[in-house]
C-alpha cells in the first residue's frame, strides 16, 4: 500500500473527503509536496503559524531544548526553565492582573481549565457562552460550543449552560448573580469574521464586575498579532478575569493556556489539591518554541506590519463573485453566495498551488489566514491565483 491507502486505512479521519495532501517541507508561508510542487499556505495551521512554517529562531530552539531535557515529570512540579521564561514574558506583555499562566496541550484544555477555575472561583455552576462561537471539541468545550449541529450527536453534555446571542445587549440580561463566567471569542472566527462592537464588550465586561462573574476571553485564534495588535481584546479597551490562548502560542508545537490573577488560579492549589493537572501542558520543547515565536513577533515587528498586509488584501479581492470581504487583520472571510461557490474557488485553488478552507460555521466564506510574514510579493500571487480561480467558476 501507499502512504494514501496507509492514511486512510490507519490514521483516524474526521471528514469523508480529507485534503491527503502529502507535504514534506514547509518553510515561510510555503509548502512543498512528495511531488514538489509547492502551495502557498492562506492558513496558517488554522493560525498557528504566525511567524511563518520552521522559522529559524523557533527551530533553534526547539534544537537547543531537546539538547537539554524533555518531559520530566508532571505540570508544576519541576522549575522548568522554558515554562518560566515563557510565563514571565507572556505576563509582561498582558494587563497587570493577568499574571499567572497555566499551560495546557491545547487550546482546547485552555477552556476546560477555565471552565474548572470558574466554577471552583465562584462557587457557580452556569457557563455562558454565545452562538456561533467555537471553543474547543472536548465534552466540556462542545457543551458551549455556539452551534447545535456540532453539539447534537454527542449528548447529554454539560448542564446549565446557557447560549446567547453575539454582539446583541439584550442578551446582556442573561447574566446574572448565578452565573460563574461567561465565555466570549474577542472575533467570532468560525463565524466568518466578526467583530462586536466596543460599546458592547464595554457592557459585557461591566455586567460581569456588577454580578462577580468572571470574563473569559477566547484569543485562540486572535491572538499573537492575527487581528493586528497582539492581543485581539486591546482594541475593545477591556480586560478579561481569564484569557484563553492556543494555537499560535507554541510556534507550531503543541500548546495552550490559560492565564489569570495568581489569586484566582491558587483555587487549585488546595480543596482539592492538584484541583487542575497535566502530564505534559506546557511541554518544555513547546515552551521553547512558543517563546522564540513570540520574541520574533515583538522584536521583528510583525504585528506592526498586520494592517497594511490586510489592506493589501481586501483592495485586491474584488470580484462579481464575491459579496463581501471580512478582515479583522490577518483573519479574513472572503463570503460568497453559497459552500457551493466557496467549494469550488477552494478546490481550484488547491489544483493552481494555493491553500485555503472554509469556516465552521459560515461554510460560504473562504479562509484567508496566513502567517504574518506573508510578503506583498506572496499576497499579490495568492489573489491574483483565486481572482484567475473564481473567472473560471463563473
Amino acid at each position: 500500500m501507499n502512504k494514501r491507502e496507509l492514511f486512510l486505512r490507519h490514521v483516524a479521519q474526521t471528514s469523508p473527503a480529507p485534503l491527503a495532501l502529502e507535504i514534506v517541507k514547509a518553510k515561510g508561508s510555503t509548502l512543498v509536496d512528495a511531488a514538489g510542487k509547492k502551495y502557498l499556505d492562506l492558513i496558517a495551521g488554522i493560525s498557528v503559524c504566525n511567524v511563518g512554517h520552521r522559522h529559524p529562531k523557533v527551530v533553534k530552539a526547539i534544537k537547543k531544548q531537546v539538547d537539554d531535557y524533555m518531559h520530566l515529570l508532571v505540570y508544576g512540579e519541576m522549575i522548568e526553565t522554558p515554562q518560566v521564561q515563557y510565563a514571565k514574558w507572556l505576563t509582561d506583555y498582558l494587563p497587570p492582573s493577568l499574571n499567572s499562566v497555566y499551560f495546557t496541550n491545547s487550546g482546547a484544555e485552555a477552556t476546560e481549565g477555565a471552565m474548572k477555575l470558574a466554577k471552583r472561583v465562584t462557587n457557580r455552576t452556569q457557563i455562558i457562552a454565545f452562538n456561533k462561537s467555537y471553543h474547543g471539541s472536548t465534552q466540556g468545550a462542545l457543551s458551549i460550543m455556539g452551534d447545535e449541529y456540532w453539539r447534537n450527536a454527542f449528548r447529554p453534555l454539560l448542564p446549565d449552560v446557557l447560549h446567547l446571542e453575539y454582539d446583541v445587549f439584550e442578551s446582556l440580561n442573561e447574566i446574572t448573580t448565578q452565573t460563574a463566567c461567561v465565555f466570549a471569542e474577542t472575533i467570532q472566527a468560525e463565524r466568518g469574521v466578526v467583530a462586536p462592537s466596543p460599546q458592547w464588550m464595554a457592557a459585557l465586561e461591566k455586567k460581569c464586575k456588577e454580578t462577580g462573574t468572571l470574563l473569559v476571553l477566547d484569543e485562540i485564534q486572535a491572538g499573537f498579532g492575527r487581528t493586528g495588535t497582539l492581543w485581539g481584546f486591546e482594541q475593545f479597551n477591556v480586560v478579561p478575569d481569564i484569557v484563553l490562548m492556543g494555537k499560535a502560542l507554541g510556534g507550531g508545537m503543541p500548546l495552550g493556556a490559560f492565564v489569570a490573577d495568581k489569586k484566582l488560579m491558587e483555587a487549585f492549589t488546595e480543596n482539592p489539591v492538584l484541583g487542575h493537572i497535566t502530564t505534559f501542558g506546557g511541554h518544555p520543547v513547546c515552551c521553547a518554541a512558543g517563546l522564540a515565536a513570540l520574541k520574533v513577533l515583538l522584536k521583528e515587528e510583525i504585528v506592526g506590519q498586520v494592517a497594511h498586509k490586510a489592506a493589501l488584501f481586501v483592495e485586491m479581492l474584488q470580484h462579481p463573485l464575491i459579496k463581501k470581504v471580512r478582515a479583522n487583520g490577518l483573519l479574513i472571510a472572503v463570503e460568497f453566495e453559497s459552500f457551493d461557490i466557496n467549494k469550488r474557488v477552494i478546490d481550484g485553488c488547491l489544483q493552481q498551488g494555493i491553500l485555503t478552507d472554509w469556516f465552521l460555521f459560515a461554510p460560504e466564506c473562504m479562509r484567508v489566514a496566513p502567517p504574518l510574514t506573508i510578503s506583498a510579493k506572496e499576497i499579490k500571487k495568492a489573489v491574483r491565483t483565486i481572482l484567475q480561480v473564481l473567472d473560471a467558476v463563473q
